[in-house]
């Protein structure tokens, strides 16, 4: 069987995908509310409120940093290093609904 048609093909490009560059996904813009008070998540579907720590992820999706650099980087913000993993879960979820692409 060749790498192209065996049954790992997928697993190879689903780990470079998720070793790429985070963004925001196209016709995805994050935006403070009306009053100031917090954030959403603009696109055509609508409007999406976030909340704080969700916000800080989205904001750090800008095309600069990988997924594990994100994870990285939020820890150091709330100096909470136990907080990878909800930032991977969430990370994995922005993805499945669109919000987010790796690059």
């Amino acid at each position: 069987m060749s790498a192209s048609t065996g049954p790992f093909r997928g697993m190879k490009e689903y780990t470079v995908a998720r070793a790429g560059k985070v963004r925001l996904a196209p016709g995805r813009q994050l935006q403070k509310d009306a009053a100031g008070q917090g954030h959403i998540l603009m696109s055509r579907a609508g409007p999406v409120r976030l909340n704080e720590t969700a916000a800080t992820i989205l904001e750090l999706c800008d095309g600069t940093l990988t997924r594990e650099g994100i994870v990285a980087r939020v820890g150091r913000m709330r100096n909470d290093d136990s907080l990878a993993d909800d930032v991977r879960d969430f990370l994995d979820a922005a993805r499945r609904r669109g919000w987010i692409v790796e690059e």
